[in-house]
């Protein structure tokens, strides 16, 4: 009677950790719908406000600029050990919505930079917090789990281009509406539904003096190198599709309507790669699965110029391989360093990692459309990407050689 007493308490909880990854990833997907708002109706905003090149990255930047911000801040004071990780997702959540929301009140360029900047650091109460709580729920599985957190965040960023597409008018309020309302949402299921689990972690303490051993330990330093090659190129392509993807349809000669809704399909389609990433890394290991992912998806960001002109169905098929492979590594750089750090300052590791990540972000988003400029237009704008994903992948099949690479997914590397 003890052991199938047990057998359904262990079934029980394990039904349990399903829940709640289930309703932080709809919180996630939610919540980080204001993330990409402003960039989902670029087209609308730059006209109306006579925006400048600079002043058009920024409505993106401003959000990466932010989120650095308020990362680093939330790791010197060592804020997710200081509040419940549920209230300080809603409240950060809550924050996010009311700063999208601004943008309602037409508050011109600087303003709406200002706002952006504010909703990124918002965010960064939500995203990493999220991740850490739902660790707290999954030994097992642990990689699936975390890229599943990654795949709502991946819908989220997209759920901007899928309100514009929808939307029966031309104007772009409506779709910072529709975020701001979702982010609201997402805000009350983290605060009803988010709680931690029966793995919880010890403090994750930021210790400054420790910088200098992230970049000094090789494994690291790999591992590291392996993210900044990912996030060159991952953020400048959510940034940049849209825009892309309306060039491209006007030189095939398709309408320029449908560049929004496509937008939404190959960025949306991530979350397939976050859980097939999530599910070969513990099973194949890390570095093979970073790597042959990093492969991929610069071999798209090479393609697409070849394809820019048609056919249709080849250009899509290659843009969803692309969105499905840009972000399905993502979440196993957080877990390698996890693995091959001192426990005693994975928080310093981890924050030096997403900081000087989310950092790299701005010069790529910033470049790109400079880069565009200067060849004649956007067909091979996204060449800037390749050197990215392609050292990464060098990085981490490096680290797979290194003998503490075993310390990686249970020995599997």
């Amino acid at each position: 009677m003890s052991t199938v007493g047990g057998g359904r308490l262990g079934v029980a909880a394990d039904s349990e950790r399903w829940r709640v990854l289930s309703l932080l990833c709809l919180a996630v997907v939610l919540s980080l719908t204001t993330w990409f708002s402003a960039t989902a109706i670029l087209p609308e905003l730059k006209q109306e406000l006579a925006l400048g090149a600079s002043a058009e990255a920024w409505l993106t930047n401003g959000v990466q600029v932010g989120f650095v911000i308020g990362a680093l801040a939330a790791s010197l004071v060592n804020l997710p050990d200081l509040v419940r990780l549920s209230r300080l997702m809603a409240a950060a959540s809550l924050v996010a919505a009311l700063a999208n929301a601004t943008l309602l009140l037409h508050p011109g360029p600087g303003g709406i930079i200002a706002a952006r900047i504010v909703t990124g650091a918002a965010l960064a109460g939500v995203y990493p917090p999220a991740l850490k709580l739902v660790a707290t729920w999954f030994t097992r599985d642990r990689g699936l789990a975390l890229g599943a957190v990654i795949g709502a965040l991946t819908v989220g960023s997209a759920l901007p281009h899928l309100f514009r597409a929808v939307s029966t008018v031309l104007d772009w309020r409506p779709v910072v509406a529709a975020a701001s309302l979702a982010t609201a949402a997402g805000a009350l299921l983290f605060l009803l539904f988010a709680k931690e689990g029966p793995y919880p972690f010890g403090k994750a303490v930021f210790e400054p003096s420790r910088i200098g051993q992230v970049f000094r330990e090789k494994p690291l330093l790999l591992a590291n190198l392996g993210y900044l090659g990912h996030m060159w190129e991952l953020y400048a392509m959510w940034a940049w599709l849209l825009a892309y993807t309306r060039a491209a349809f006007d030189a095939q000669a398709i309408g320029t309507a449908a560049a929004s809704l496509s937008t939404f399909f190959v960025v949306a389609s991530g979350i397939l790669g976050c859980l097939l990433g999530g599910y070969l890394s513990d099973r194949v290991g890390r570095t093979a699965t970073t790597a042959g992912m990093m492969v991929i998806s610069g071999s798209c960001a090479l393609l697409m110029g070849f394809l820019f002109t048609g056919p249709l169905w080849l250009f899509m098929l290659v843009a969803i391989v692309w969105g499905v492979s840009v972000i399905g590594d993502s979440a196993q750089f957080s877990a390698a360093v996890t693995e091959l750090t001192d426990r005693r300052f994975v928080g310093t590791a981890l924050s030096v990692q997403m900081g000087a990540g989310f950092a790299l972000t701005v010069l790529a988003i910033w470049l790109t459309p400079r880069f565009a400029d200067f060849i004649g237009g956007w067909r091979w704008a996204f060449l800037l990407l390749v050197p990215g994903p392609l050292l990464g992948a060098v990085a981490m099949l490096w680290l797979r050689n290194l003998p503490e690479s075993v310390k990686m997914a249970g020995g599997l590397r």
